[in-house]
């Protein structure tokens, strides 16, 4: 288990960044394929070369025999399949602390910047393009990496590649030895002079074994298909989402501000737009006119002189003649 430790703490924060179904799949990779190997493994393939035994006695015929039975061993053949499936997973891994890197560089200038005591129209410009920058790299409030943008362009390669390499192994596998472990394999190669027959020790519990892998890639294979379908999904709903916020900011009549839109027109007819102010005396407008007229008068022939120079006569007369004409006028 030493030999993985190293491969252990690379997937161990890619778990960090990755989905809900991204996190199974690391786990079943961790759990039922690395663990299990390294456990069990050895002690069931450690004997299969030394215990493999042919019914002759030529001289080089085990060995060839043995070559033809087993390409490649299947301890090494699986520690390839984990390590290439990894890759994709490792190369995301590595665009992930890039990408870190990169907005750490980024808070550190834009730190350095808005700290000068002058800002010239340049240092703003360059602040400017700082904020669009970071605004690419989507980082969390716990300060891991959302999957957006370019990123999720190479978790879904790399999911693609993953699944491709996982099928790929899987095929060659049931290509070299299928589903089973027979007890006996018929060999025939030079220099063997004629069929030879060779016995494979404990072929069942290697059948199991066999089995059992086998099934752990298919449901890694299975995980890595669900894994896709979930970032479709996502993508999809994302954009939806996006359209509907879109419609709703581009729809008429809703607008920021109030009346924002809308021409408001006073009446300017000579008609009056509402019915007119109710009198207190029960007169109507004339009638309150004239009666307003009179009174005026009365109250002008009432007053003393102005000058002393009229006669009393012309005094009475004169302004109850101007008020008069006056109050006519304003009154008709």
């Amino acid at each position: 288990m030493s030999d993985w430790s190293f491969l252990e703490k690379l997937l161990d924060q890619v778990q960090e960044h990755s989905t809900v179904v991204g996190k199974v799949w690391l786990t079943v990779l961790f759990i039922f394929r690395i663990l299990i190997l390294g456990l069990a493994g050895e002690s069931v393939w450690g004997d299969e070369q030394s215990d493999f035994q042919c019914n002759t006695a030529q001289p080089g015929c085990t060995n060839v025999c043995y070559d033809q039975a087993f390409p490649i061993s299947h301890v090494r053949y699986w520690v390839l399949q984990f390590l290439f499936v990894s890759t994709p997973t490792l190369i995301y891994l590595g665009h992930v602390i890039y990408l870190s890197r990169r907005e750490e560089q980024l808070r550190q200038k834009e730190g350095e910047l808005r700290a000068l005591p002058h800002k010239d129209p340049q240092v703003e410009r360059a602040l400017a393009t700082i904020e669009r920058q970071m605004a690419k790299i989507s980082v969390a409030e716990d300060g891991r990496m959302r999957i957006r943008g370019a990123l999720m362009g190479t978790y879904v390669v790399s999911v693609i590649c993953k699944s491709v390499l996982e099928a790929g192994f899987l095929y060659g596998q049931w290509r070299l030895y299928g589903w089973t472990m027979e007890p006996v394999f018929v060999c025939h190669r030079l220099p063997c002079p004629h069929l030879v027959d060779c016995f494979v020790s404990r072929p069942t519990e290697k059948t199991i074994f066999i089995i059992f892998m086998q099934v752990v890639g298919l449901i890694s294979l299975l995980l890595n298909l669900l894994e896709l379908v979930h970032l479709l999904c996502r993508y999809l709903t994302r954009r939806i989402r996006a359209r509907q916020g879109q419609d709703a900011s581009a729809a008429p009549g809703i607008t920021s501000e109030p009346y924002a839109d809308q021409v408001f027109y006073l009446p300017m007819g000579k008609e009056p737009s509402s019915e007119p102010c109710p009198t207190y005396s029960g007169l109507s407008s004339t009638e309150q006119n004239w009666a307003n007229l009179t009174t005026e008068e009365r109250l002008a022939a009432s007053r003393p002189p102005l000058f002393l120079g009229l006669s009393p006569q012309c005094s009475r007369k004169c302004p109850s003649n101007s008020s008069s004409s006056a109050s006519k006028k304003q009154y008709l």
